[in-house]
């Protein structure tokens, strides 16, 4: 199929590797040489960051890695952000989206905590989940020793990352806390069931498609998944009640624009604060086309809108 892709969007089709979901190891190579180069040129300046390793009962190896970003000058105590890498659940790590996660802390202000989650389909829901909830337990234990204040730290991530985000909110509304004041779901990855109108229609879309999403879904919850948490796939959710307000942006020419869309509007229907943004004539994951304005409204956007949500004057 064609697609009307926004003009300053259109020329980077050609470059856009080939999405091959059915080789794991070849797909993490893959995403790892093409962010390798740009690593060195990342931006930390006025950041200090840091590799740390947290106890964890629920992981074979006794500890999640999560990375963290403190910006050189902040007032303490000081909001936090709880970042949740993409990938389908089994691709990408700290290390694809570390210059995210730095603008992030340094153009929102806010102490960043990046987790390395487990990937399936080695390890399978709700394994990484489980390694974000620590994650969340550690940055809100440590949260006197990070100067950070408790009452402000928010979830964000985009793609699959954006589901682990959504199922995480859902996690520790059930569990009691850690307390979020915000989730911010970026062309989030929501629901196994593969049925709305966008994930029909979309077979060969850039970057993301429904066989890529078949896939990482049959990675995620395994061959037998039986019946599907909501805490793996948040569409499923019956009670969105109490959640923390939430932005979601989805991207029209993405088959998962509409489970986005349709969940912003089950937390609308439960009385959640949602702010929606639909962005047109783009696709999945086009916001790695810096130059293009669509693009650069989007990064904007999401700075703002973390701002707002931290309380950042």
């Amino acid at each position: 199929m064609s697609y009307d892709v926004d003009p300053e969007l259109a020329p980077a089709l050609a470059f856009l590797p080939a999405t091959d979901f059915s080789d794991v190891a070849a797909a993490r190579r893959m995403i790892e040489e093409l962010v390798a180069p740009s690593l060195a040129a990342v931006d930390l300046s006025g950041l200090t960051v840091e590799d740390r390793l947290i106890d964890s009962p629920d992981s074979p190896e006794g500890s999640v890695r999560v990375r963290l970003y403190v910006p050189d000058r902040i007032d303490r105590p000081a909001p936090a952000v709880l970042q949740i890498h993409g990938g389908g659940f089994a691709v990408g790590s700290i290390d694809t989206e570390h210059g995210g996660a730095a603008a992030v802390a340094r153009q929102v202000g806010a102490v960043v905590v990046a987790v390395a989650y487990r990937l399936a389909p080695e390890h399978p829901f709700p394994a990484g989940l489980e390694d974000c909830y620590t994650g969340l337990r550690w940055l809100h234990e440590q949260a006197d020793s990070l100067g950070v204040d408790r009452e402000r730290i928010a979830v964000a991530g985009s793609s699959a990352g954006g589901g682990l985000a959504a199922g995480l909110a859902l996690l520790a509304r059930d569990r009691g806390g850690p307390a979020l004041c915000f989730q911010y779901l970026g062309i989030p990855e929501l629901d196994d069931r593969l049925v709305t109108p966008s994930m029909r229609a979309f077979t060969d879309t850039p970057l993301w498609n429904r066989p890529a999403a078949e896939l990482s879904w049959r990675y995620y919850l395994g061959a037998d998944p039986g019946e599907v948490s909501p805490y793996a796939a948040p569409a499923r959710a019956t009670d969105l009640a109490g959640l923390p307000p939430a932005y979601i942006s989805t991207m029209e020419f993405d088959p998962l624009r509409d489970e986005g869309i349709r969940y912003a509007l089950a937390l609308l229907a439960a009385g959640v604060s949602v702010e929606l943004h639909q962005y047109p004539r783009t696709f999945h994951g086009s916001s790695l086309v810096e130059g293009a304005a669509v693009s650069r409204r989007q990064a904007a956007e999401t700075v703002d809108v973390l701002r707002r949500a931290l309380r950042v004057a």
